[in-house]
């Protein structure tokens, strides 16, 4: 499988109304909005593991922006 073939993937399974209801869930429950911080510090380190999960699949949601397509065609 292809990069391209598993952002499509992503972008299939997500990119829809209940796609969107487990996103937000995921976002609430993984300190995509809220902070990370703990006095412990494995459990920052912990919470910022699932934070950057989360992170990842909604940019494997998002369209490279045009600028970035541009540059690649340059090179």
């Amino acid at each position: 499988m292809t990069p391209d073939d598993l952002k499509a993937a992503y972008k299939h399974i997500l990119q829809s109304e209940d796609g969107d209801v487990v996103l937000e869930d995921l976002e609430l429950r993984f300190h995509v909005r809220t902070p990370v911080f703990s006095n412990d510090p494995y459990e920052t380190a912990f919470r910022d593991g699932q934070r950057s999960v989360v992170l990842f699949i909604a940019n494997m949601l998002k369209d490279k922006p045009q600028q970035v397509e541009e540059m690649e065609l340059d090179v």
